[in-house]
């Protein structure tokens, strides 16, 4: 079945006449008619009674109708759709993070890539650092992004965003809030959450064991809202990244003596070729002063401990 013999059926449906219907797709009649046949052909059955002075649908024409509007109207749609994208009218970006990624710090990115575009589709998925391995190896992501992807796969490339350190976080009315920094004597009555979604989860808890404190008694959370909920709620202290989104109920404070440090990395498949907007992304991301976003994160810890 070819586009132009569809093309060429509901153009007679709409005029019920194939002499207009050829004049209307800027054809001969004879053309017309013989691809009609030949998708009566194709199809088994009339689709047409040829009566003067308008043609008529048969049963199976009827029937057929509906059918092939949606087919015809599904593949013209996905034609303008390829030249939009091809054109740069529209573009897709299809990008992979890590739970411990927080969304907040693309955003500023996004919005100057948007204005690149006159029609930007985001699409976000969210996995652990295996989970965003496969993403990229799939297809399903363009992007990664993750504090480590430990994943030993040849045609993973590598850029190192920045670097950060973690931080306590705890409920503004905690009675540690009052300390402009705490030790770890200070914590040593805390419960603490477990960001175990958080790919330097393991690393974060040998720092904290290494200096006495009991973190296998504390809760185990799965994502970074349940965090914020149970931090509010005065249910325990987490260790944080200093880029970490927390709302103006909680409170930032240095933990002297943690050794706990992580590297934000944006991965892509080496040799496969990208969208112009995953290429564009890339630069803005690789390009950007990302020392100054963990240090206004920073900044802002240290004027809330005051």
């Amino acid at each position: 079945m070819e586009m132009h013999q569809v093309r060429y059926f509901l153009a007679v449906v709409r005029v019920l006449n194939f002499t207009r219907a050829a004049d209307e797709c800027n054809v001969t009649q004879p053309s017309l008619t013989r691809a009609i046949k030949q998708l009566e052909a194709e199809l088994g059955g009339d689709l047409f009674r040829r009566e003067r002075p308008a043609a008529q649908l048969t049963e199976l024409g009827e029937r057929m109708h509906p059918l092939l509007k949606q087919c015809y109207e599904a593949a013209t749609g996905a034609r303008e759709l390829a030249s939009s994208f091809k054109s740069g009218q529209v573009g897709a970006l299809r990008i992979a993070l890590t739970h411990s990624v927080d969304l907040s710090l693309l955003i500023p990115h996004l919005d100057q890539i948007k204005r690149l575009f006159n029609r930007l589709e985001f699409r976000f998925l969210r996995g652990n650092s295996r989970e965003v391995a496969e993403f990229l190896k799939r297809g399903e992501a363009e992007l990664g992004i993750a504090a480590e992807i430990s994943e030993e796969w040849d045609r993973l490339d590598t850029w190192p965003l920045f670097t950060e350190n973690f931080q306590l976080a705890i409920n503004r009315n905690h009675p540690l809030a009052a300390l402009d920094k705490v030790d770890f004597n200070d914590l040593r009555a805390e419960q603490f959450l477990s960001r175990n979604y958080c790919e330097h989860a393991a690393q974060v808890k040998i720092s904290l064991r290494e200096h006495g404190l009991d973190v296998d008694r504390g809760h185990e959370i799965s994502s970074e809202r349940d965090l914020i909920e149970l931090l509010e709620a005065d249910i325990g202290v987490a260790v944080v990244p200093d880029t970490a989104s927390l709302p103006p109920t909680l409170k930032r404070s240095t933990v002297e003596g943690l050794d706990a440090r992580r590297t934000v990395n944006l991965y892509g498949v080496a040799g496969r070729e990208r969208t112009a907007v995953a290429s564009t992304v890339m630069r803005i991301l690789r390009g950007a002063d990302w020392q100054q976003v963990v240090g206004k994160s920073a900044g802002a810890s240290k004027m809330t401990t005051r």
